[in-house]
Order: C-alpha cells, then structure tokens, then sequence
C-alpha cells in the first residue's frame, strides 16, 4: 500500500483534498493532505518545509507517493530533493523550466491564447476574462462550491510566483501527468504541448473533469491515482 501526500494549488488548504481522501483510504492506503502555508512571504522553501513537516515519520515509509495540483507543481518536484520519494503525480500542473518563476511561466507556456483558444472551441467567449465560477467550480455540485466559496482562503504567497524554479533537471523520479479533458484554466492541447517539450517522455493520461478535478470528478480522479502504471 502507498502513502500518498496530496499537495494542493494555489488556495492551499488540505480541504480541496477532502472528497479524495477518504476513497483512498478506502483502499487501503495512507493518505496525508497538506495545508501550505498562508504567509504572503512564504516562498518556496517554506512551502516545501510544510510538506516535509506533513510526512512527518512516514517520510522513512516504502511507498510515498506525491501527488500535486496545479501550482504544486512547481513544489513538489522539490520535496523529491528531500525525502525518498517512489512517484510524483501531477495533476492539472504547471510544469516548471529550470530557472522560471510562477509569475514568468504564464507567459512562457502561452497559457491565455490556449484559453481563449479553448474558450471558443466551447462556444464560450474567449474575451471574457477570469471567472471564478466559470472557469474552475463550472463542474463542480453547487453544493461543494458553497462549501468552498463560504471558507476564508488566504490564496498563493506573492513569494512564491518571485522565487526563480532552482532545479537545473527534473528529479529522477518516476513521474506521471493527469489532465482533466474540461479543464478550462489549463486546457488539454496545452498540457500535451508544455509536457511535451518539459517532461519528455512523460504521457499525458487524461479524465473528465475541470481544473477542480478533485471536488467534481473525486472517484476518477482516485482510480487513476491508484493506478500503479501510466494508463495507456
């Protein structure tokens, strides 16, 4: 059985975990969800030191697996430079280049055109700006989008998008990327090419779902998890 560390994005707290924990566990694994931290000064060794600080003694454990959401990606590939690590799994997730801040990677990887590009495709319009609603909890149950909108969140450390992505190579870690197909924020076409030319030889393994894939679509997003293999 594995230990899996479920890292979540920008809103930080182990509550965007909540639906998937408990399938997890369900299946006989442990399952540790992280709060990161919501000082606006934390940059990223404080948000690595708060995923350590979370694995605590299982850090010793066979089996840990790393699964991060969005802008963990640019964290956790961190963590495999502190704790044996057996596999990062990233979910929807903004893959870094050596050297690039989470500030400079939206221009980098073109991430608006895609948008807006994905934004047509769906017959949406592609000008319309960022919207909470419409472009992450649009698949969400209305009932998880209360919950959600109805607690306090801190959002992403200024720090964090400032502080240059200081690893030169990817860690050597078995590595697997899971898109979810409605994703609007980082939609598919996107994620192949930026994984394609970051993570080479990396497939994309992708299932329904939106950005939020963990609050709309928990039990796929489980079942891939668990996969031992990337899917075909």
């Amino acid at each position: 059985m594995a230990t899996y560390v479920l890292i979540p994005g920008a809103d930080g707290r182990a509550w965007y975990w909540h639906r998937v924990v408990p399938m997890l566990r369900e299946r006989g694994h442990d399952v540790i969800a992280v709060d990161l931290p919501s000082d606006n000064t934390a940059g990223l060794a404080e948000h690595v030191d708060a995923v350590i600080g979370a694995i605590g003694d299982k850090a010793s454990a066979p089996g840990l697996v790393l699964v991060a959401q969005s802008l963990a990606g640019f964290i956790a590939p961190l963590v495999c430079e502190r704790t044996p690590v057996e596999q990062l799994i990233l979910v929807n997730p903004m893959i870094p280049a050596p050297g690039e801040t989470a500030g400079e990677w939206w221009d980098n990887t073109g991430r608006a055109d895609a948008a807006r590009a994905f934004a047509a495709e769906e017959g949406r319009d592609p000008n319309a700006g960022f919207d909470l609603v419409v472009d992450f909890f649009h698949d969400v149950p209305q009932d998880v989008t209360d919950e959600a909108m109805s607690a306090e969140a801190s959002g992403p450390s200024e720090a964090l998008f400032t502080e240059p992505w200081p690893l030169q190579t990817w860690p050597d870690v078995p590595t697997r990327l899971l898109q979810a197909r409605d994703d609007r924020f980082f939609p598919l076409a996107f994620q192949w090419r930026v994984a394609a030319e970051r993570l080479e030889g990396v497939p994309v393994e992708d299932l329904p779902g939106g950005h939020l894939v963990a609050l709309s679509h928990p039990v796929e997003l489980a079942d891939l998890i668990c996969r031992t293999e990337a899917s075909p």
